[in-house]
């Protein structure tokens, strides 16, 4: 995809303030036309929505590296406060009963997205954690030229501290690292993954995995309540609907002073649902979940294994998405 014209200039500043819509409730779609150009259409069925915003959560990597040095947390830990610690503890209590493991104990509630691919059906209850974040300023993308202009790499953390006026040894710093180091491990065998630093070069890497011809659109997780409770146990309200998807990208939200997305697709096989949930303090979800059929060559150490108590290979894993990951999905050939 080349450099952006004013129209599509003009349709990514609409994007933008799609993306970090957090009240609206309309649901959108975006597709990659023919000639390159964006198009957003809305509304649009309601697997087809795009994020209320884009902020600092990522999903555990399938390399199994993505925790802190500090006790091996992972590095999206959150502080809560004493009364949502409190219902994390009854929630994880619940859980520990339903998928037993000796490391639940102490498990962060941010990695309460896991589930197994039994689990989909209606009426099931799962605490699952949605992040709820302020907003109301989120980091944007920067366009290509200007992202391109700008060191993204870990020898540079020194230079990059200073140029964004962040303090040497604080929590900032410790983020920006750790988004550098991720997006430097090398990817596991059969998997292609890519940090995108601007909506252009997202779009390209979309396109390297689809094919050049190939149009596609973007799914995330709807919320169709605004709600304060981070984790709490959720309902199955339908049966969950698949979502043909021959191939996929999934974009994870990174720490950064600007956008940075973790993008990454498997050659293995891969299942998209959309899934109706009822939340028990009357929170409702239209969630995006991905299904990983074939997990022999993720490492022990995911945190997706001790959260569902099993062994890489022997079961798929599935996660929900939040609200500001994107799921990329190409569309369906027209006939000519």
């Amino acid at each position: 995809m080349g450099t952006l014209g004013f129209s599509s200039w003009i349709i990514f500043l609409h994007l933008l303030v799609m993306m970090y819509a957090h009240e609206s409730n309309a649901v959108r779609e975006m597709v990659q036309g023919p000639k390159g150009d964006i198009i957003l259409q809305y509304p649009m069925a309601m697997d087809d929505g795009i994020p209320k915003g884009t902020n600092v959560l990522q999903l555990h990597s399938m390399d199994g590296n993505d925790k802190d040095d500090n006790d091996g947390i992972p590095m999206n830990v959150q502080i809560h406060d004493k009364k949502e610690d409190d219902a994390h503890k009854r929630i994880h209590t619940e859980h520990v009963h339903a998928h037993p493991s000796s490391h639940m104990d102490h498990m962060d509630p941010s990695v309460m997205v896991f589930f197994i691919l039994e689990d989909l059906k209606l009426g099931k209850v799962m605490p699952i954690y949605f992040p709820n974040r302020d907003l109301s300023s989120p980091p944007h993308f920067l366009p290509r030229e200007e992202s391109n202009s700008i060191p993204f790499s870990s020898k540079e953390l020194p230079y990059l501290l200073q140029f964004f006026s962040i303090s040497q040894g604080s929590a900032q710093a410790k983020a920006v690292e750790d988004t550098l180091k991720q997006c430097e491990i090398k990817p596991i065998k059969g998997e292609t993954k890519f940090c995108a630093t601007s909506l252009e070069s997202m779009l390209d890497f979309t396109h390297g995995i689809f094919g050049l011809g190939t149009q596609f659109k973007v799914l995330s997780t709807s919320h169709l309540t605004k709600s304060t409770t981070i984790l709490q146990n959720y309902t199955i309200m339908k049966m969950p609907q698949e979502i043909s998807a021959p191939k996929m990208v999934a974009c994870h939200t990174m720490p950064y002073p600007y956008a940075i997305f973790y993008c990454h697709s498997q050659e293995s096989e891969n299942k998209v649902f959309k899934v109706s949930l009822g939340g028990e303090n009357g929170d409702r979800v239209e969630a995006l979940a991905v299904c990983h059929m074939d997990t022999s060559q993720w490492s022990h150490d995911h945190v997706s294994f001790h959260v569902l108590g099993i062994e890489p290979g022997t079961s798929p894993v599935c996660h929900f998405f939040p609200g500001d990951n994107l799921v990329w999905i190409p569309l369906p050939p027209t006939s000519t």
